[in-house]
């Protein structure tokens, strides 16, 4: 081999499956040769671009998989039209710690306030932390449950909803349901809970009024008590983003079933141990 040849080692890189290594080791080498690179720098760049892609590639992989309507970030939400929600707000949220204590979120408001905008960033962001997480309207989801149930097949079904780290369930509330929405739903919640996998909701509908929307108040309870055990209640208000031109917009604070804190239905700022009650304490 000549001085400055370089050597083919496409078979081998092919052989431990370093694709986008296969695609730029001849380039490194010959910057590393302008540039004079020490075999550790060369070497330092080589495996930092290799491990860069396989990150990007698995980032894609699993957004695709997640089954978004769309992919939005955190930066993309606009929190100059929320009054109380501030993205310094979201830390605990968006860190990894919200996934691996089991954690939940329901986000609350009216209809174009960008609760399924930030549920997605929220998501979004858990995928670019390593997690894996499923996106589903939870008429979708109760449909899916509710025909596999009539086919003596919800078992089967139950692990595409449950075994995700993070399931986000969008729309609870907006369109009407079986009977049997509450005990497909409660199959869901209670199996996560269990397991202490992270859940987010997006409703306009008040917690206590989930009962009359799953037409089982006991149940409908049940549920609400396990997301909220190691979750809490984010409202958004503001105007519409699809309609705010318009002015049409009116209060959304009566739609927390307490008085809210700085961005959360519960009195706690953290995510507490226990389920906060339903009415404040009081004075």
């Amino acid at each position: 081999m000549m001085p400055h040849e370089i050597p083919d080692i496409e078979p081998l890189l092919k052989r431990l499956t370093l694709a986008n290594t296969r695609r730029t080791y001849r380039q490194l080498i010959e910057r590393a040769e302008r540039e004079s690179w020490s075999y550790g720098m060369f070497l330092s760049v080589l495996v930092g671009e290799e491990v860069a892609h396989r990150r990007q590639t698995r980032i894609h992989r699993l957004t695709h998989r997640a089954g978004f309507p769309f992919v939005k970030t955190i930066d993309e939400f606009d929190f100059s039209f929320q009054s109380t929600l501030r993205l310094n707000l979201l830390g605990s949220i968006l860190s990894p710690d919200f996934i691996t204590d089991g954690r939940n979120l329901i986000l609350l408001g009216k209809p174009g306030r960008g609760k399924t905008h930030l549920a997605v960033a929220v998501a979004y962001r858990h995928i670019q932390n390593g997690f894996e997480a499923l996106f589903v309207t939870a008429a979708k989801m109760i449909d899916q449950l509710s025909a596999a149930a009539r086919d003596g097949q919800l078992s089967a079904i139950l692990p595409k909803f449950t075994h995700p780290p993070l399931l986000v369930v969008d729309e609870l509330g907006y369109l009407s349901y079986g009977n049997d929405a509450a005990n497909m739903l409660f199959h869901v919640v209670n199996d996560r809970y269990l397991n202490g996998r992270s859940m987010i909701f997006t409703t306009n509908k008040k917690l206590t009024e989930w009962g009359s929307v799953l037409h089982d108040g006991d149940l409908a309870a049940a549920i609400v008590d396990r997301v909220l055990e190691r979750g809490r209640v984010i409202l958004l208000d503001g105007p519409s983003m699809r309609s705010r031109h318009l002015a049409l917009d009116h209060d959304t604070a009566s739609m927390l079933p307490v008085e809210p804190d700085r961005i959360s239905g519960n009195y706690r700022p953290d995510f507490p141990g226990h389920r906060p009650p339903l009415e404040p304490p009081k004075s």
